[in-house]
Parts: structure tokens; sequence; C-alpha cells
């Protein structure tokens, strides 16, 4: 019997429903957004969107509660590691160790999830991904909400990945707030761009030259890290989201790798009435449970459960634990029940002697319930000021609360667009602007790292404050750099 799985996908503007059942699509729905709801994968208001999903959920008709989630990934990494060959008992701690090498943030602000790949022997090869921990805990927390169980979390790049059956390929999706660019390298995910896009830019047309400057610079980046098999004009492009009602802008992307651009094909059968380009993260989550034929298939090799191991742990608790529990408290009341009728009439003497001094002290406990009605009330009062005051308190954690989640997501962006030869010094929060110093090999380096500030959307204002050389034994080592971002 075909397996019928459910995914959900939550993008700034839209929620999207797709039900599957084998390869066949049985159920899809896209239901809008009010602004502010959620931004930049972020779910802010979660009542209100949890209140969205149980409408989604009633117009759709769709009753299973089990849902695979989708995550945005913006401010995501990937890295593809390597390990000596170790057991299995000691990996989750060396991926971590590793992990803490190769990530530029702290592990402590984010989810991490990894996967064992196919390698030589006395080699481990390891897929792992980073991802904000506010964002998976919000997206958890309202999918609860809204009495839904996500058993399955990944990552939309990822979920792209998967729809795709072909080794090697370049996948560029493109939406209204932000734009996913992937590089596909014998069945893995070689580098995973997600970028914001800037907000003032309302049509295609208008957000085209930047999609077209990104994607060659991605390609630029990939060739110049990997000499020995660069991409050529053999690697097929394959575009998704918005791109997909523009082909007259195909080919633009390609610039001068002049590779073949077309339509991300869906691996699964649509339906009349169905566009398979705006629920391709959809398909793509799907494909988790309900994996391709083995076979000459070349569809991504990495696949994994990005579900934070906290929520994992937590369900299984509840499975393992209840249950026994309430087997034992039912088997205990059955026996007693029993105990109980069988000495009924013997006890029944016992109990009316005891009921006179038992009356007696209900009588002396009236007192003290009195007695402590007064004290409650004298509490009472002496309560008001202290409320007053947590509510201060409460007003001023929530202000220090949004501050820092704004100066999170500064740095994160400041180092996740860093040139990869480019060193950071200095980095000072003021709040409305930041001061970046550093250090770089080339000039233009510093004036690249300078626009990817300005393109990203979140610093509208990049000035370069200075630009000196850095000399030992009169010989140019580099060049240190202050930037002013607001």
């Amino acid at each position: 019997m075909a397996k019928k799985v459910t995914t959900l996908f939550i993008r700034d503007d839209a929620i999207n429903l797709l039900e599957m059942k084998g390869k066949r699509i049985k159920k899809w729905a896209s239901l809008p957004l009010e602004p502010g709801l959620v931004s930049q994968g972020l779910v802010l208001d979660e009542a209100r969107v949890a209140d969205r999903l149980k409408e989604l959920f009633n117009l759709t008709k769709v009753t299973g509660r089990k849902v695979i989630a989708g995550l945005g990934g913006l401010n995501s990494l990937y890295r593809l590691i390597s390990l000596p060959e170790l057991p299995e008992a000691i990996l989750p701690e060396a991926v971590k160790q590793e992990a803490r090498r190769v990530i530029p943030v702290p592990l402590e602000e984010v989810y991490l999830s990894y996967q064992s790949l196919p390698a030589p022997t006395g080699e481990t090869r390891i897929f792992l991904a980073t991802f904000p921990r506010n964002v998976a805990d919000a997206l958890y927390r309202t999918l609860h909400r809204a009495g839904l169980e996500p058993y399955i979390m990944d990552l939309a790049p990822l979920a792209l990945c998967r729809t795709l059956d072909e080794p090697w390929a370049i996948i560029v999706n493109a939406k209204l707030d932000h734009l996913d660019i992937i590089v596909m390298a014998d069945r893995l995910p070689q580098l995973i761009r997600r970028l914001s896009l800037p907000g003032e830019a309302v049509s295609l047309s208008e957000r085209l030259p930047t999609i077209t400057e990104e994607v060659d610079r991605t390609i630029a980046f990939y060739n110049s890290s990997h000499k020995e098999k660069p991409l050529d004009s053999t690697v097929p492009m394959f575009v998704c989201g918005d791109l997909a009602q523009a082909p007259e802008s195909w080919q633009s992307l390609a610039g001068r790798l002049e590779c073949p651009v077309s339509i991300l094909p869906s691996p699964v059968e649509s339906p009349e009435g169905f566009d398979p380009s705006e629920f391709m993260v959809n398909i793509g989550l799907a494909l988790k449970e309900l994996l391709p034929e083995k076979g000459e298939a070349n569809f991504s090799l990495v696949n994994f459960n990005a579900l934070p191991e906290v929520y994992i742990t937590k369900a299984v608790r509840l499975s393992s634990i209840l249950a026994p529990i309430g087997i034992i408290i039912g088997i205990s009341l059955v026996v007693y029940m029993g105990f109980l009728v069988y000495n009924k009439m013997a006890y029944t003497d016992v109990l009316r002697s005891q009921l006179a001094p038992i009356e007696s002290r209900i009588a002396q406990e009236h007192k003290q319930i009195a007695t402590l009605r007064e004290q409650v009330e004298q509490i009472e009062v002496q309560i008001e000021p202290v409320e007053a005051r947590t509510d201060i308190f409460n007003t001023t954690f929530t202000s220090l609360g949004k501050a820092r989640e704004k100066v999170d997501g500064d740095l994160s962006q400041i180092v996740s667009l860093l040139p990869r030869d480019v060193d950071l010094t200095v980095v000072s929060h003021g709040g409305e602007s930041v001061t970046v110093s550093g250090i770089a090999p080339d000039e233009d380096d510093i004036f690249q790292y300078a626009r990817d500030l300005r393109n990203s959307g979140r610093f509208p204002i990049v000035i370069i404050s200075s630009i000196a050389v850095e000399e030992v034994e009169e010989e140019v080592e580099g060049f240190t750099f202050n930037f002013l971002l607001k």
C-alpha cells in the first residue's frame, strides 16, 4: 500500500501545503500570509501563523497531523568534511569538534545535523549543515500550536536538490525576497547560497540583473576552488520559482558559461491545474520518505532528518514512558478496587468509629483556613507593586531580546559574506551602526566584500572608512580596512 505524506513549507508571504500518496499528488494549496507574520524564515507571530495553518488544513480537508516541515535555510551553512575512519560511537563528538573548527559561528547559536557519505577505506566523509536555533524553535512551536506533529524537518535548498535527477547541475530558485543558487557535483550539493533580495525590487525584470550577477559570481567562485573539474557548458542549469514564468530570461543566466538552461522538471506526476515550480520544495520534502526507485537514478545523496535532537528525544520519552506508566496505574487501580470491595463490610464499623474525631479535626481546620484567608488578603496587597515592577522588567527583557536578535542577524550576515582570504580583526556593533575592521591580501577583495554587504539588503549604507597598506620590511603583506555599516 502506497505511503501517504504531508509536507509544509512556510515562506515569508505564504504557506505551501502538499499531500502525496506514493508518487501521486493528492492535495495541494497555498495560503497567503500578511506582511510581518514571517520574516526571512523566522515566524514572528506564532499564534496568528498557527491560526492560518488550522485554516489551511480545514480548507483542504487534510486530516493527517504528522508533517514533514521545511526550513527556509537563510543564514544556514553547509560543509563537506573528511575525517579518519572512526567507530560509530565516537563519530557524533568528532563531527561536533570538526564543526567548531569549520563553522564560523558559535555552535551554541545553531542546530547541527549531518550525514555520513560513501568514502574510501580509512576515511569518513560527512555532509553537515547548521541552521539558526531561533528559526527552528519558532517553527516547531508554531506547528505544535496548530495541533501538528513535525516528525521530520529539512532545509529548503536540500529539498530542491532532492528533486533533481542529474549528477551535475546548477539550480537557480528565485522568489520575491530571496534567491537560492546550488551547485550539484557527483550527486552532492557542493555549494549552496541563499541570498536575500532587495525589498524595493518588485518585478522579476528589476531583480534579474542581481540574479544574473550572483549566478555568475557563484560559478566563478566554484571554478576557482575546483580547478581540477570546473563547471563548463556541458553542465545543465535548471530554474524554478518566479523564473519558471519567464523563459525569455533563462539564457541570460548562463552568462559566459553558455550552458543549457531549462525549467526544473518535476520528478512526480502533476495533476491538472498543479504548478510544480511553486511546490518544488514541498515535493523535495515528500521525497525524503518517498524515495525514488534504486537503479540508474542520480538523485541527491544527502537525506537526513534536520529535526533537532531535543525534539526527537522529547517524542521518544513520551511514547516509551507514558504508556508503561499508564498500564501500571491501570493495573494498580483494578487491584485496589477489588481489595476495597472484598473488605467493605469489615471496614464499615471501623470507619464509623473514626468519624467523630475526623469531624472534630475538620472544625479545627476550618478555623485555620479562616486565619490563612486573612493572611492571603494581606499578602495580595503587597503583591500589586511587585507585579507592576515585574511588568517593567518583562518589557525591558523583551526589548533586550529583540536587540540581541538584530545584533545576531547582523553578525551572521557579516561573517557569512566574508571572502575566503579576508580575516576580520574587529567587529563592533553600536545598535544602529556596525564598525568592521580586517585585513585582506588584495584591495579587490575589500571592495567585493563591501559590495556583497550592501547587496545583502541588511546594510543599506556601507562606508569604506579607510584602506591602508600593511608592509613588513618594505614589502606589501596585505591591506587593512575599516567599514562603517548602517
